[in-house]
C-alpha cells in the first residue's frame, strides 16, 4: 500500500536531491568533476554571505511574526460563537489559499512607486512617500510583510485545531483555583500546544527558506541583490547566469542551516516526549 507513495518520493524528492549533489561537483560546462571548488568559490564571495544573512533574517523574522499573529488570531476565532467560526475561518484562510505569485502581484501594485496605494495614504496624511521597493530597508520589510500575510493563516488553522483539543476541564479546574487568563495561557494552553507549535514552526521555516515566488515577483532580489534568498539567488546564478552547478551549490547550502534548526526543534520535542 505504501509502495506508490515511496516511488513518488523517490522520483520527485530523492532523485532530484542526489542529482543536485552530483551537479554541484561539476564545472560550469558540466563535463569535469571539480569536487568542492564551487563551494570554495561561493565562500569567497561577499554576495553569498549577504544572501545567507538575508535568508536567515527573512525566514526567522517572518516565522516569528506568522507564529505570533497565527496564535492571536486562533484564540480570537476559538472564542467566537460556533455558528460564526466557519465564516471567520473561511475569510482568514483566503491569503493562504490564493496562489502566492498572484497575490504578490497585487502587493506589487500596492508598493508601486508611481501608483502606490500606501504612498497615496501617506501623502493624504501629510507624510513623504516611501520608495518601498527601491530602498534596501523598506524592500526587506515589504518582502517579510507579504510572506507573513500569506503564511499566517496556516499557523492560525494549525493552532486553532490544537486549541480544540485542549480539554475544557483543565480551564475549569484552573478557574476554580483562581487562575487568571494569563496563568491559563502560560500553564495550560502553551504546554498543551508546544508540540504543534514546534512542528508548525519547523515546517514553516523549511517552506520560508525555500521561498521563491514572493521575492522573485516583488523585488527580483533587488535593490543591488539585498533581498535575495537562497532560491532566488540560485535561480539568478544557475539559470540566468548559465552556471547550473554553481546554482545547485547555492541551493544545497540551505540543508545544513535547516538541519541545525530541525535538530534543536525535534530534540526539544523528543525530550518532552521522554519526560511524559
Amino acid at each position: 500500500m505504501a509502495l506508490p507513495l515511496i516511488l513518488i518520493i523517490v522520483l520527485l524528492v530523492l532523485y532530484p536531491a542526489l542529482y543536485s549533489l552530483h551537479l554541484a561537483t561539476l564545472n560550469k560546462g558540466m563535463e569535469r568533476f571539480v569536487g568542492f571548488d564551487n563551494f570554495t568559490f561561493l565562500f569567497s564571495r561577499e554576495t553569498f554571505w549577504m544572501v545567507v544573512k538575508q535568508s536567515v533574517v527573512f525566514a526567522v523574522t517572518a516565522v516569528v511574526f506568522k507564529a505570533l499573529i497565527g496564535f492571536c488570531v486562533a484564540h480570537f476565532v476559538h472564542n467566537v460563537p460556533v455558528k460564526g467560526q466557519r465564516k471567520w475561518r473561511g475569510m482568514l484562510l483566503v491569503p493562504w489559499v490564493i496562489p502566492p505569485a498572484m497575490s504578490t502581484l497585487a502587493w506589487l501594485w500596492l508598493f508601486d512607486p508611481s501608483y502606490s496605494a500606501f504612498n497615496w495614504l501617506l501623502v493624504k496624511g501629510g507624510f513623504e512617500p516611501i520608495g518601498w521597493l527601491g530602498e534596501v530597508g523598506w524592500a526587506r520589510f515589504a518582502v517579510i510583510l507579504v510572506n507573513v500575510w500569506v503564511g499566517a493563516p496556516f499557523f492560525m488553522i494549525m493552532y486553532l485545531a490544537a486549541l480544540k483539543s485542549v480539554p475544557e476541564q483543565l480551564y475549569e479546574a484552573a478557574a476554580i483555583d483562581g487562575a487568571n487568563w494569563w496563568q491559563k495561557l502560560w500553564y495550560i494552553t502553551i504546554p498543551m500546544m508546544r508540540n504543534i507549535i514546534a512542528i508548525t514552526v519547523l515546517f514553516s521555516l523549511i517552506v520560508t527558506f525555500a521561498n521563491f515566488d514572493i521575492v522573485r515577483v516583488l523585488t527580483a532580489g533587488g535593490p543591488l541583490d539585498n533581498t535575495h534568498v537562497f532560491a532566488t539567488w540560485a535561480f539568478k546564478v544557475g539559470i540566468e547566469g548559465s552556471d547550473l552547478p554553481l546554482g545547485a551549490s547555492v541551493s544545497l547550502f540551505m540543508f545544513p542551516i535547516l538541519a541545525i534548526f530541525a535538530i534543536f526543534i525535534l530534540r526539544d520535542i523528543t525530550k518532552r516526549g521522554a519526560e511524559n
